[in-house]
């Protein structure tokens, strides 16, 4: 062999090596989540998976606050990063389904990689513990019918999920009532507290939190294992009152840790077995019991199927936002 082509043979070889290497010692640094609401228990779920997760990879792996556009800046972020396995989004269905069919980004589901689905967050109708108007969740429906428009409720920001849940409930049983906007739920309690809003959307981390002020009406759902984890409160689904167009994932929130299109398969492959690792562990299993907010745990090859049933229900169920205004425009 001549003296140049052996060269030429043992330099590629040493390139390739030096990349295998490269390779194998992902991740280097630090690991970044970006999450799409403010800090609250919600976000202390996906920093146990954060804590989780940097044990198996042996980097720390810090959850970034990002809120913004009802989780448009986080996934926008997220997006704009460089696909190198060093940012990971946890990818709601608010900002990757919701936010995208109502054209607030051009972006979804399909721009990103999925590691595993992380947990799911049903969502309910609660008013005031001593509110001793509504009883139940039909006495609340028979009061918009009498008096359209006139109570007030928070979903918490404008367009979320829990707002496209409630409009639906609205749009089915031909009721409104004016949605007002907050930041944080927190501060909603206090108003309702305060007799300015006559009821609001709550999760079950929230409910627990709170379950000295508020009484649970009815949760947003069809799923048994959803009313157990509010306590066996009514689902919506079993009202008289009314048929409720939204089944199984669609009504609720939930996440995916999810990559940019495009990250190196090998990277996306250590992510996932430190993932499906970190699903595992009794402490990250115990405490997202303990919120209500339970593992979903789904495989990356279930994401697509997944994602694109939650997004045929709601292509049509968003419309009830526009639906709710229009209907409140009327009653004035």
């Amino acid at each position: 062999m001549p003296i140049f082509n052996l060269k030429t043979a043992l330099s590629g070889l040493a390139f390739a090596a030096l990349a295998t290497t490269a390779q194998a010692e992902f991740p280097e640094r630090d690991i970044e989540v970006i999450f799409p609401w403010p800090p609250g228990v919600t976000m202390t779920s996906s920093q146990v998976m954060a804590e989780a997760l940097s044990e198996e990879l042996g980097v720390n792996v810090t959850v970034i606050s990002t809120p913004g556009g009802t989780g448009v800046k986080a996934m926008q972020t997220a997006l704009n990063r460089p696909a190198d396995g060093y940012t990971i989004f946890d990818g709601w269905v608010a900002p990757m389904v919701v936010q995208s069919l109502l054209g607030k980004i051009d972006a979804d589901h399909t721009d990103f990689t999925p590691l595993y689905a992380l947990g799911a967050v049903p969502n309910s109708i609660i008013v005031r513990a001593d509110d001793d108007r509504f009883p139940d969740l039909e006495s609340l429906i028979a009061y918009m019918k009498d008096h359209p428009g006139d109570l007030r409720y928070t979903s918490g920001a404008y367009g979320n999920l829990p707002h496209v849940d409630i409009a639906n409930m609205f749009k089915a049983t031909d009721t409104v009532a004016q949605h007002i906007p907050y930041a944080g739920l927190e501060e909603a309690l206090k108003d309702m507290r305060g007799g300015i809003l006559d009821f609001m959307a709550g999760n079950p981390g929230f409910v627990r939190a709170n379950s000295d002020h508020v009484r649970v009406l009815a949760a947003l759902s069809d799923l048994k294992s959803v009313q157990d984890i509010f306590g066996g409160v009514p689902l919506i689904s079993e009202s008289k009152a009314l048929d409720y167009p939204l089944t199984g994932l669609a009504p609720m929130g939930w996440s995916w840790y999810v990559v940019p299109k495009g990250t190196p398969d090998d990277r996306v492959q250590i992510l996932r077995e430190a993932m499906a690792a970190a699903l595992e562990k009794p402490e990250v299993q115990e405490y997202f019991d303990s919120i209500g907010r339970p593992l979903l745990g789904y495989p990356p090859e279930d994401y697509i199927a997944t994602v694109d049933a939650v997004r045929e229900q709601l292509s049509t169920a968003t419309d009830a936002i526009e639906w709710e205004a229009e209907k409140l425009k009327s009653t004035r």
